[in-house]
């Protein structure tokens, strides 16, 4: 398999076609080797446009899915990044390539474990990993400029609305299966926020994610 090909065919074929014209997240997406973080049994699929199974129930993003989520954050070399959901690394490696640091936290140890090896391998010294819960909040002091969920959401917690630095952006997917929404939301002032939908999808949620209140008659 001539992997440059393939990854070639990944950026025009999938991802330019699906809006995604930066040309810097397209330079990056053919410089971060996306093959070596995907499992090795799936490793000849790692440019398919198809969810990639990790365990557990999870599945890496599609590549269009990754490179689209990193255009519309428009990640800048000063940010601080929290990623809610680690999975197999490689969405971290394209936040801490375009970030000046990235927290990123992960409910399963062995998912934490294995991303760790191969983002110290890649040469990524700016990634903190955790293994925690986070679906509802990660408390931190300092705020963020970047946040990301990488599993949906029925409800989100406004905790993480409250991490957004004053022109910080949060990317979710909200609701419930079959139809969610990709939102982007912007804090545009000290406890004000600004929400734009970019699309429908539909992703399996964060273990433990908040869910409305039941109504009950």
């Amino acid at each position: 398999m001539d992997m440059e090909q393939a990854r070639y065919n990944m950026v025009e074929q999938q991802i330019r076609p699906w809006d995604v014209l930066d040309q810097d997240v397209l330079d990056l997406l053919l410089k971060v080797r996306r093959e070596d973080f995907v499992p090795e049994a799936h490793r000849a699929l790692a440019f398919v446009d198809m969810e990639i199974p990790l365990g557990h129930g999870q599945s890496m993003w599609t590549p269009k899915l990754e490179a689209r989520v990193i255009q519309e954050l428009a990640i800048r070399s000063t940010d601080r990044v929290l990623e809610i959901g680690t999975g197999s690394g490689y969405l971290t490696a394209l936040l801490a390539s375009l970030a000046a640091g990235v927290v990123s936290i992960d409910i399963f140890p062995e998912f934490t474990s294995a991303a760790m090896q191969k983002l110290r391998a890649h040469g990524f010294d700016n990634v903190v990993l955790h293994t925690a819960d986070a679906a509802r909040d990660w408390p931190d002091e300092d705020g963020f400029d970047v946040i990301v969920l990488t599993g949906s959401t029925p409800l989100l917690s406004d905790a993480f609305l409250r991490r957004l630095k004053v022109g910080g952006r949060l990317f979710a997917i909200t609701g419930i299966a079959p139809v969610m929404l990709a939102q982007l939301i912007t804090c545009t002032a000290p406890g004000a926020t600004r929400s734009v939908t970019l699309f429908e999808t539909c992703e399996a949620p964060l273990l433990n994610a908040p869910h409305p209140a039941a109504f009950v008659f």
